[in-house]
């Protein structure tokens, strides 16, 4: 089975093709409900419409820009466009309309920019302003909404209660029965009169009733459940000025006329036009398909919603929201494209088509032998030509139970105990600080074998102080010092380092509307801003005296970031760099020594600065080097900042303590067969010191930086790559190349942690992408599969925990329902071919069917995690689903059960002493009755696959309890007080026990299979 499953059933976890999406479709038969069954799949159809949507979209941009290109040529002969404002709008106290601000950014309309005054021009007919942004009051607010929309896309409404009862309907086998009930009542109403006539009838329409129910309530509470989850996943916050201050707001509340602030990684929220900035590099490519990145400055302003911030900074007016951006239209369509379905949705539906045929041809079988068995009889008696009410009735009831066994034995919940359990899990995940947004990621994550984590966020805690420093070559404790620093360091060399700490920075300082400072940035930037406050600097005060003329941004590849300003005495230019020390280091020929006069620096020095380096570097100090250089007067803001030359300022070491629990989590992992390897673009001693002490790094494992890994050749990767457990001053595709390694080469499952833009390929890359919900970027988020939210690596490991309680969760209920389809196939089966009749009616067949697939998949799929998981190793990559112990359990339990119902039929009879014209239906509600028991035993049994204590935990599950409660009060109200519409009778207390006792004895018999080795 399994290698028949994994040719024809084998999706990948991500980015499967539509090929192999189609394929799995197209070989599903034996679907009782289409509906029910895929609901939660991919909606090929809606994602071909995106597709196409993107190629138009690429096509009007093409065309937008050509037209752009040609009307700057005529732009100086421009005729006055005949735009009038309508009435409405000059009512409102604005002068543009949203369609035409739509018109002019989707277009990239140039002449009629150009027409409006361009972008102050826009600004003040939108009334506002691009230094204080738009005011804070209500009632404006709300009327430039009413005007211009709000910025949202449309959704599809969530389907009411009813909805999910009318698609419950929609099973095939319950239509069939439903006919069956209606000709029942019919036939039994006119030979054996009302109400008499009417029970068998009204039995099955109560039992198909009871199951759409139940089967749409638990639907229905899915659902809700990932619609919860899909509003976590669009909580984006972007900077916004209002009322002249700088603060966090919610994608959805921005309106026309706002002032958004963009860096590298995040995505534009809105249609809008450019303002100031450096350096904007925009991918376009989730909009338009197109991978070549798009410059946007003041000649090209225009910026599309749904695009990424690939490099630089700059601030935004918003002009189009909503559904009138192209991004609106596309996303409205995406989202009914659904998630791709998990490789175990695909999997067990290819178990349930299997199984489906079988019991297809066991139900014909039986149908065939029963009509026989009565033909036969009526042939016998000479009576084959004249046919009764009840011998039609007994007829139906043959075609009943044949569409009933077709009912139990396609296991139509399998797929959907798979998202039953993803949906359980996803949202305690969610309690748990993780939003998963790939459905396939939560079962991924349980066959982890590897986690690539990085260091500053995940395993520290990201709040960071500068608490060492080597200033004018002299190594202080700023700890310690605090504001006494600064009359220890020369005055020109203060100088100079506030100029470029507050020149040369992505930060900001900010006065917040209750008057208070604020650091805005990074926690590497933050830290600096504060060492440049307590040094005396005022960051207003040195913005405003130095003009900036080029900005570079960091990177992870060049480790630096740049900048250079223009000095107010004699006009002259100034280049400020900082970043990883050495790095910078390298690109200095002169050092500002003790005194504050500029020295060259000596082999001398470069070996004191290098000590230092280290010396911060293994007291698990982050070590940054700031330094500067004046530049000749011919160079032009096009033209790179120059690599080298510089004058070493001074270093700074900034403390990042390791989080509490990591070092036990680290633990955790490995006793779970889980490697964690940390990678990070830090400081190689850094690097060591702290994966020390979080215990990744140990005595045989290896710690290697990003230069040399990349120079090895593949035979020396395949003897190096087990070893490494650290790898310091990685660039991105170093990331990449390490993981694409652990997954082809080694076969190793592989989950990585990101937080910026240049993750998202190693993001993409992985089995499963965990990106940082604080530190992250809205790139490096869009590429993940789980956003960690409080980006602490102890969250990760309860990811994998979760992901090993889904994936064992569903083998227990895999294990259970395939027992239960076994035996119920087999008995009605021989005892039609052996007896000529049925021990199992329709309706008990349907209560049966019910135990299993709803009851049962609510049972053991939401079974919550325990410690005993991360004991375990991991299943990997080439696991069997349906292993060894599971096939040993199914068939030790069936024989089991099948043996105690055989008997029952054969002695059952003597044994009790039954006779009379009830002792048949005696026998057959006896055997209903132990055949449930043996069911509700066998689900506490399934819920540990190879331990013998199964009630350890068992009242942590309340849901569990709940179940297994109520299938045994609605089993006693069955047999005694249902009987007429059921075809049960009540039994005897000692019957009762016997049930009970039998049903029971498959618990150890359960045990004693679990010691078999298999």
């Amino acid at each position: 089975m399994e290698s028949y499953l994994n040719q024809n059933f084998d999706v990948k976890a991500k980015h499967s093709s539509e090929e192999a999406l189609e394929k799995w479709r197209n070989l599903c038969g034996v679907v009782k409900n289409p509906k029910r069954r895929f609901r939660f799949t991919a909606n090929l159809s809606k994602r071909y419409e995106a597709a196409a949507m993107r190629r138009t979209n690429q096509e009007k941009l093409r065309i937008a820009v050509l037209v752009s290109k040609a009307a700057f040529q005529f732009i100086s002969g421009v005729a006055p466009s005949d735009y009038t404002v309508p009435e409405e709008v000059k009512a409102a106290g604005f002068d543009i309309c949203a369609d035409e601000l739509g018109s002019i950014v989707e277009s990239h309309d140039v002449k009629k920019l150009k027409f409006h005054g361009g972008v102050d021009g826009l600004a003040g007919k939108l009334k506002a302003s691009p230094t204080e942004g738009l005011s804070t009051d209500a009632a404006h607010l709300s009327q430039r909404q009413d005007l211009f929309g709000i910025n949202k896309f449309a959704e599809s409404e969530l389907k009411s209660f009813w909805v999910f009862v009318w698609e419950a309907l929609q099973d095939m086998t319950l239509m069939i029965l439903g006919v069956c009930a209606f000709v029942s009542l019919i036939v039994g109403i006119a030979t054996e009169g009302w109400p008499k006539g009417s029970h068998d009838g009204l039995g099955i329409v109560a039992s198909i009733l009871l199951v759409v129910f139940v089967t749409a309530t638990s639907d229905y509470r899915q659902s809700l459940q990932f619609r919860d989850l899909d509003k976590e996943k669009k909580k984006i916050t972007v900077q916004v000025t209002r009322s002249g201050f700088r603060q966090k707001l919610s994608i959805y509340d921005l309106l026309p006329g706002d002032i958004v602030h963009l860096a590298i990684g995040d995505q534009v929220p809105a249609d809008g036009l450019f303002l100031s900035g450096f350096s904007v590099v925009i991918d376009e490519s989730s909009l338009t398909g197109e991978s070549e990145p798009v410059m946007v400055n003041a000649q090209n302003p225009f910026l599309l919603s749904g695009t990424k911030v690939q490099d630089g900074s700059c601030k935004m007016l918003i002009t189009t929201v909503g559904m009138r951006t192209q991004w609106g239209k596309l996303m409205a369509t995406l989202t009914e494209g659904g998630d791709d379905e998990t490789p175990l949705q695909v999997k067990l539906n290819g178990v349930a088509t299997i199984i489906g045929k079988i019991g297809l041809f066991f139900a014909v079988v039986t149908f065939a032998v029963l009509v026989q068995g009565m033909f036969m009889r009526k042939l016998s008696t000479g009576t084959h030509w004249i046919w009764s009410g009840d011998e039609a009735l007994e007829l139906l009831e043959y075609f009943a139970i044949a569409v009933t066994i077709v009912v139990v034995a396609v296991p139509e919940g399998l797929p959907l105990a798979v998202t039953l359990s993803l949906a359980f899990a996803m949202k305690k995940m969610m309690n748990d600080k993780a939003l998963v947004r790939h459905l396939a990621a939560c079962e991924t994550m349980g066959s982890a074998t590897t986690i690539c984590s990085d260091k500053t966020g995940t395993l520290t805690t990201n709040h960071m102080t500068v608490v060492k420093s080597c200033i004018c070559m002299n190594v202080q404790d700023v700890a310690n010092k605090g504001s006494s620093l600064q009359s220890e360091i020369p005055e020109s060399a203060l100088k100079l380092l506030i100029q470029s700490i507050f020149n040369n920075t992505g930060g900001e300082v900010v006065v917040n509307k209750h008057g208070k400072t604020e650091i805005l940035g990074t926690p590497t930037e933050t830290a600096i801003l504060e060492l440049g406050l307590s040094l005396g600097g005022n960051f207003q005060e040195e913005r405003k005296s130095y003009k900036v003329i080029k900005v570079e941004p960091f990177n992870s590849t060049k480790k630096r970031m740049g900048v250079v300003i223009e000095l107010p005495e004699g006009g002259s230019l100034r280049a400020h760099t900082k970043g990883a020390s050495e790095i910078v280091l390298a690109a200095c020929d002169k050092v500002v020594n003790s005194s504050g006069d500029v020295v060259p620096l000596d082999e001398e020095s470069i070996k004191y600065l290098n000590v230092t380096i280290n010396e911060f570097a293994n007291e698990a100090l982050r070590t940054l080097c700031l330094a500067y250089m004046d530049l000749e007067n011919g160079f032009s803001p096009d033209e790179a900042i120059p690599a080298s030359g510089f004058t070493c300022v001074g270093i700074v070491g900034i403390k990042d303590p390791v989080r509490p629990g990591v070092k036990e989590s680290v633990e955790l992992c490995r006793r779970a067969g889980i490697t964690v390897r940390m990678v990070t673009g830090d400081n190689i001693n850094t690097a060591k010191a702290i994966a020390r002490e979080c215990g990744i790094l140990t005595d045989d494992g290896i710690a290697i930086e990003g230069p040399v890994f990349r120079e090895k050749s593949q035979e020396e990767l395949l003897e190096l790559i087990p070893k490494i457990q650290v790898m310091a001053r990685s660039s991105p595709m170093d990331k990449h190349t390490l993981v694409k390694q652990l997954r082809t080469t080694f076969d190793e499952v592989v989950a990585v942690t990101g937080d910026g833009t240049n993750d998202a390929p190693a993001l993409h890359e992985a089995d499963i992408g965990l990106a940082m919900g604080i530190a992250g970027t809205e790139v490096a988020k869009e590429s993940a599969d789980v956003i960690i939210l409080d980006d602490n690596f102890s969250t990760i490991v309860t990811v994998a925990k979760w992901g090993r309680s889904v994936y064992i969760n569903i083998q227990k209920f895999v294990q259970f329902q395939l027992t239960v389809n076994v035996v119920a196939l087999i008995v009605n089966f021989s005892s039609a071919c052996l007896t000529g009749s049925a021990p199992l009616t329709a309706v008990q067949l349907l209560w049966v069917n019910m135990i299993m697939d709803t009851l049962g998949a609510l049972a053991l799929a939401t079974e919550p995690p325990n410690n005993e998981l991360m004991k375990r190793l991991p299943v990997g990559r080439r696991g069997n689903f349906i292993t060894n112990a599971m096939w040993r359990n199914i068939l030790g339990q069936s024989v089991y059960q099948f043996i105690v119902i055989w008997f029952l039929q054969a002695k059952g009879k003597s044994m009790f002493g039954l006779d009379g014209p009830d002792s048949t239906l005696m026998l057959n509600t006896l055997i209903f009755n132990c055949f449930v028991f043996c069911q509700v035993f066998n689900e506490i049994s399934s819920r540990e696959m190879e331990e013998i204590d199964v009630f350890k935990g068992i009242l942590d599950n309340y849901v569990f309890v709940v179940v297994i409660g109520a299938t045994v009060f609605f089993q006693i109200i069955i047999i005694e007080f249902l009987g007429t519409f059921a075809s049960t009778t009540p039994l005897t207390i000692v019957q009762w026990i016997f049930s009970i006792i039998i049903g029971f004895l498959g618990m150890p018999i359960a045990a004693g299979l679990k010691m078999i080795p298999v």
